[in-house]
């Protein structure tokens, strides 16, 4: 099959791998209907995740049919319709029972496309696929589910859910891509007083107005003042870092009112340096997190019931063998206006099943 195998910072290509086997009897093996290309792979590909070896397949997101199951797999069966999360859960350990799946102690966490090959090619194994795969209602469309792989999630769970949002709150998203974008979408869902977008790129700003943001600002343009001048002088009551900088995430800590909170969802390559001579004083709650995906089937009902705007954040198509191509159009979003891009292919006829 073929697959976009990582080789070294800044170096990858959509190549000839071997298919995927049955390792584990808790193992599925999914033929890859539809994947999309996340903020993380990039930083992968600028070598600012070094847990990722050379010669891994990346990508965690992906929508597709069951072809394998292993012996010990209860809830899925070859033919069905699944999303595959980004994170995967043994369901035993201790954080598995608590419902903290992206800190799995028994093999899971955040694994596909990071430390064990990932969703973009034409085939992938998912372990622990009870836990791991979402069988999909018809209502959703491929398009749309991907996006429920993580972006959604993360943004409401690192975000909104961890950042406390309440109605009434002004909400601050930092980084209007993918990511912010959810969050913003999300966040209304908590009848914020007021949302407010921070980004380089008037499009993307734009994009954030069309998804409920109530306020945008251009991160040049001193958003620190405009967050002022609309809470009298308070500052936010949560905001959000979703771009991974450090100059993005001291912004973030200049904007929280004392008593607020800063909820860190980038992904940061460098260190930030925490303002504690300033902070120390104001009663700020600070969290970062990787997705825990426990969101996931109450934001697949709310996707089948159209209350979530999935299909506003895909701006790019591809077919799975143009994989090269749409990392090129993903990464140059300034020039490009890509939020999200979703590579799909014609179905291919699903292999024989086996067991193990």
């Amino acid at each position: 099959m073929k697959g976009y195998v990582f080789h070294g910072p800044g170096r990858s290509a959509w190549e000839d791998i071997p298919d995927p086997d049955l390792k584990d009897p808790t193992d599925a093996v999914v033929r890859v209907d539809a994947v999309t290309i996340c903020g993380t792979d990039l930083h992968i590909l600028k070598g600012d995740v070094p847990e990722v070896r050379p010669g891994t397949v990346l990508g965690h997101e992906a929508v597709g049919e069951i072809v394998e199951v292993g012996t010990d797999v209860r809830t899925v069966r070859p033919g069905d319709r699944v999303l595959v999360s980004c994170i995967t859960a043994c369901g035993r350990c201790r954080y598995c029972r608590e419902g903290v799946y992206g800190q799995c102690l028994g093999g899971g966490g955040w694994i596909l496309g990071h430390l064990i090959d990932g969703t973009q090619a034409e085939y992938v194994r998912v372990p622990y696929a009870d836990l791991s795969v979402h069988p999909l209602p018809g209502a959703v469309t491929d398009q749309d589910a991907v996006l429920l792989a993580d972006i959604f999630p993360t943004a409401y769970e690192v975000g909104v859910l961890n950042g406390s949002v309440r109605p009434g709150d002004t909400v601050v998203v930092v980084g209007a891509g993918p990511i912010g974008l959810a969050a913003v979408a999300t966040a209304r869902l908590f009848a914020p007083e007021r949302i407010i977008a921070v980004d380089l790129a008037g499009a993307r700003l734009e994009a954030a107005r069309k998804l409920g943001a109530d306020a945008v600002a251009d991160a040049r343009e001193t958003p620190e003042q405009l967050v002022a001048d609309l809470t009298g002088g308070l500052g936010a009551d949560v905001v959000i870092e979703a771009v991974g900088v450090p100059e993005t995430f001291e912004m973030c800590t200049r904007m929280v009112r004392p008593g607020g909170h800063v909820a860190n969802v980038g992904v940061h390559g460098k260190p930030a340096t925490l303002h504690l001579e300033d902070l120390w004083i104001k009663n700020v709650t600070i969290t970062t997190g990787l997705v825990d995906t426990p969101s996931t089937p109450t934001l697949l009902r709310m996707a089948a019931s159209g209350r979530l705007p999935t299909a506003q954040l895909v701006t790019h198509t591809f077919p799975l063998e143009r994989m090269e191509e749409a990392y090129g159009v993903f990464a140059g979003a300034a020039d490009t206006g890509a939020l999200k891009v979703v590579l799909g292919g014609p179905r291919r006829e699903v292999v024989a099943p086996r067991t193990v």
